[in-house]
């Protein structure tokens, strides 16, 4: 395994890449072509940046990129690359949605590789990691637009299969996916959610 873990670092360094993880999105892209020139996409948990480059790398420079984070990501993008824009904030304070409204108020994809502090203990860091994925589902159904696509690392816990179940409720095609990057021992998949269904706004409460 540690061979494993070798060869795509070794890649990512040679690539010019910051991490070894742009191959775990470069899996999914190759196999569902989610991604497409032109698009606008949100990065959450976009630290240290190589999600938000290779993204920007394939939507090209009429798209645009949005990279979030709670440490500063400021990579240069590549040549023929789409603009980046990186924010250093935490997505669960009140004014985030507003933020990155700022720089674009929608999307057509939404990524993240978010992950939580691991302590050690699976049920704590699955609970935690499944946290904060909601919240991504939260921001993606304010920000993402309809048929807009979805994709979100998930550490495994006992509340996996419910998030899997309301995501098809949500989406046209739901994938579960461990990229072959991954380590075989870790318990991150990804999860792809394809076609958006966005829910139009609730009616006004009668006076």
């Amino acid at each position: 395994m540690r061979k494993v873990r070798d060869y795509y670092a070794q890649k990512a360094k040679k690539d010019k890449y910051p991490a070894r993880s742009i191959y775990k999105l470069e899996e999914v892209q190759k196999r569902y072509n989610f991604l497409k020139r032109g698009d606008s996409v949100l990065d959450i948990g976009c630290f240290p940046g190589s999600w938000s480059l290779y993204a920007a790398e394939v939507v090209g420079p009429k798209g645009v990129v949005v990279g979030v984070d709670l440490q500063e990501a400021d990579q240069a993008p590549r040549a023929d690359s789409a603009l980046i824009h990186w924010l250093c904030q935490d997505i669960r304070e009140d004014d985030f949605i507003a933020n990155v409204r700022r720089i674009r108020p929608t999307f057509r994809v939404l990524i993240s590789d978010i992950a939580p502090k691991t302590t050690g203990n699976r049920w704590a860091d699955a609970q935690q990691s499944l946290n904060l994925v909601r919240e991504t589902l939260r921001i993606a159904e304010v920000l993402l637009l309809p048929k807009g696509h979805y994709l979100v690392k998930v550490f495994q816990g006992v509340d996996f299969p419910d998030f899997v179940q309301e995501l098809k409720q949500r989406f046209e095609m739901v994938k579960v996916l461990k990229p072959q990057s991954s380590r075989i021992e870790s318990r991150e998949v990804f999860v792809l959610g394809m076609g958006f269904k966005k829910l139009p706004p609730a009616a006004p409460a009668p006076e």
